[in-house]
């Protein structure tokens, strides 16, 4: 039985949308300055560093380390109510980049900073599909 996501989703612009396609694909993707080589997240038009206009996306292997994290257990729209408790994190990239994001396949006690994960994909809807870390 398929039951309807009843969540809110991303709003996608032309500046996101490369982003949710990758997603899509089950690919992550960030965006790298062709002018420093710095990689950043989230999407934007012009390098955080150097304040180059000349962006490129580039495919990343998805894998890091817990950063920090929280444990949701109200939660600020009601239509996550059926989820809570959830974990809440601040994953850093291999490639440098700090996501937020949600830890899943994961008890809460078992999360800790440092742990190893990695992406995984959540098809929500036909249309979206959500990023989430789980442990390496």
């Amino acid at each position: 039985m398929t039951t309807e996501y009843n969540k809110p989703l991303p709003v996608t612009n032309d500046v996101t949308a490369p982003f949710w396609e990758a997603a899509k694909r089950h690919e992550m993707m960030l965006q790298r300055c062709k002018q420093c080589g710095h990689r950043f997240m989230y999407p934007r038009e012009m390098c955080p560093n150097c304040m180059a206009f000349d962006l490129e996306w580039v495919k990343v292997a998805g894998k890091g380390r817990l950063y920090s994290f929280g444990v949701t257990r109200q939660p600020a729209h009601p239509s996550f109510n059926d989820v809570v408790p959830f974990i809440f994190a601040l994953v850093q990239l291999d490639e440098g980049p700090r996501i937020i994001t949600n830890l899943v396949d994961c008890a809460i006690e078992d999360a800790y900073v440092e742990m190893p994960v990695e992406v995984t994909y959540d098809d929500v809807t036909p249309e979206f599909t959500l990023v989430k870390f789980k442990p390496a």
